[in-house]
């Protein structure tokens, strides 16, 4: 597949196995997506049912990528954007439907601002517009303790949107459902970490993009609407696994040494209370995951020799809240309480 070079923006979902997914999805996509400065792209993840056929027969407009084998999600968006050359990408989930003006406001903000490395338009919930979407809303914070919230969602509480986030502001993570990057800085800054395997691969690598200097914006005025809810459920054991050893992972790669010894203590502490709470009440699953993340973690870390210079936990003051005491103590619900 070559690339319009005339284009600017590629914009690529990633696919496995997705054939029902781009059939509700992929309409809405290549209709509100402007042809005259995007090219929608579909990186297939080497699919054994219909995905394939279904792109050459009912969406010529569409390029396609096709990769031998299931690189997974990380590694597949990475060999991607190494083979596009666009000067910017979006990553876009394959259940996310877009609509009308979503793409230009992006487009024309990180023209305008070389300083922003990545940026998101608002994201709501595909079943309930009116709310939120629990993974991005309207753009993603982090605690002094490494627990991310959203514009529009602390912890489990999701606000209803009343155009109350409509400003652009500097964020610290922008959602992998919907994130506009330079396509030469998102292969610099090294891509999405595929040891991740699933959440937090986006908070990771927008990480290093602030560490690199550039910033991170949402960008409100772009709407598009998420499915979200994976394939994993909030109390699945899996998800608990890959939350609670991705969350240590995440600052143990991105805080200095000195640093990353006192978070990590504050967090064995904070995990320790969490795994308890989960054996209280004899959820066993659970309550095992965190001890299996941790365990993990001491071994994947090894692996991570390089260190950041800089804490932007202690420089951001958006980074000062301490959220489980905000959110249990104080009863803050919503991100305009803060």
């Amino acid at each position: 597949m070559t690339p319009n070079s005339d284009k600017p923006i590629a914009v690529i979902i990633l696919n496995w196995n997705g054939e029902k997914l781009l059939k509700e999805f992929l309409p809405k996509v290549t209709a509100t997506t402007p042809a005259d400065i995007a090219d929608v792209i579909v990186a297939d993840n080497g699919s054994t049912d219909g995905s394939t056929t279904l792109l050459k027969e009912k969406f010529p407009t569409v390029k396609l990528i096709e990769f031998d084998k299931n690189y997974g999600f990380a590694e597949g968006y990475n060999k991607a954007i190494e083979q596009t050359g666009y000067r910017y990408t979006v990553l876009l989930n394959s259940d996310v439907a877009t609509s009308e003006g979503w793409l230009r406001p992006l487009y024309d903000y990180m023209e305008s601002h070389p300083e922003t490395g990545a940026c998101q338009p608002k994201i709501r919930s595909y079943r309930e517009p009116e709310l939120f979407e629990y993974a991005g809303a309207a753009g993603g914070f982090i605690d002094r303790n490494g627990y991310p919230y959203c514009r529009g969602r602390m912890l489990s509480t999701v606000e209803t949107d009343n155009g109350q986030y409509d400003s652009v502001i500097p964020i610290f993570w922008a959602t992998g459902a919907a994130l506009m990057v330079r396509s030469e800085l998102y292969l610099k800054a090294g891509g999405l970490d595929r040891d991740f395997f699933a959440h937090m691969e986006e908070i990771d690598l927008c990480w290093r993009i602030l560490l690199m200097g550039y910033d991170i914006v949402a960008v409100p005025q772009g709407v598009v609407y998420h499915l979200g809810g994976g394939s994993l459920p909030a109390s699945n054991p899996r998800k608990t696994y890959l939350n609670f050893r991705n969350n240590l992972l995440l600052l143990h790669k991105n805080l200095p040494p000195r640093s990353r010894r006192r978070t990590l203590l504050r967090r064995r502490l904070l995990d320790t209370i969490a795994f308890m709470k989960f054996a209280l009440t004899m959820d066993w699953g659970n309550a095992k995951a965190i001890l299996k993340a941790h365990n993990d973690f001491r071994r994947m870390r090894v692996k991570y020799t390089s260190t950041a210079e800089r804490d932007l936990l202690r420089e951001r003051d958006d980074c000062r809240l301490n959220l489980l005491w905000a959110y249990y103590l104080r009863g803050v619900r919503r991100f305009s309480q803060l």
